[in-house]
């Protein structure tokens, strides 16, 4: 099983969203450094969310479930590189690796999630849902408006990652089975968001 360089992160990445990321600390740009002279199977890192600690300087505690990223640009300035990843496929965590030069794991993919026209009123709901409390608790109008993809597995994960919820919600969304099952946690976690965020509790 072939080691698979890592990003952890304080936030998680869903299949076809993009992630931009300022590369700043020394193992990372090595990690970026060394995907950029890959041809094959380069261009691909891990991205996995940080349940504890600090992504700056190792010694967190890292979810087991993860995103493959696609990496699609890469600028410099001075002191940093700007990358911008695509989600793609899913993984779990077999294996920590040392994270000398930088973070590496053994993955296993997870199965896509199959779409089924049957959840198209289900998918409807979930969009309604998401777009009227994203507007009521004000988050940025470019969210509520944005644009869905026309291919419906893109749109739903699409539509988890501007859901207004927290990184934790994210992360069960994230670890779904079935696409009914994605749809109905967005549904619920994102009407559980709004009764916190009436209840003056912020989301």
């Amino acid at each position: 099983m072939a080691a698979s360089p890592m990003f952890p992160l304080g936030s998680v990445l869903f299949p076809f969203v993009a992630i931009p990321l300022r590369v700043f600390e020394p193992r990372y740009l090595t990690l970026v450094g060394r995907l950029l002279d890959e041809v094959e199977p380069g261009f691909e890192f891990g991205v996995v969310l940080i349940e504890r600690g600090s992504e700056a300087g190792g010694g967190d505690q890292r979810a087991s479930v993860g995103t493959i990223a696609h990496l699609v640009s890469a600028t410099a300035d001075a002191d940093d590189l700007f990358i911008v990843g695509v989600g793609t496929r899913r993984f779990t965590v077999e294996a920590w690796l040392d994270d000398d030069p930088y973070p590496r794991a053994e993955l296993s993919m997870l199965p896509d999630l199959e779409w089924s026209d049957a959840l198209e009123p289900l998918r409807a709901e979930a969009e309604a849902v998401v777009r009227r409390v994203i507007a009521r608790v004000d988050e940025p109008e470019s969210d509520a408006a944005i644009e869905l993809s026309e291919d419906p597995v893109a749109a739903v994960w699409q539509l988890a990652a501007i859901a207004p919820l927290g990184e934790y919600d994210r992360y069960t969304l994230l670890r779904s089975t079935s696409m009914g099952g994605l749809l109905r946690q967005v549904i619920d976690l994102t009407l559980e968001a709004e009764e916190l965020w009436a209840a003056g509790g912020g989301i």
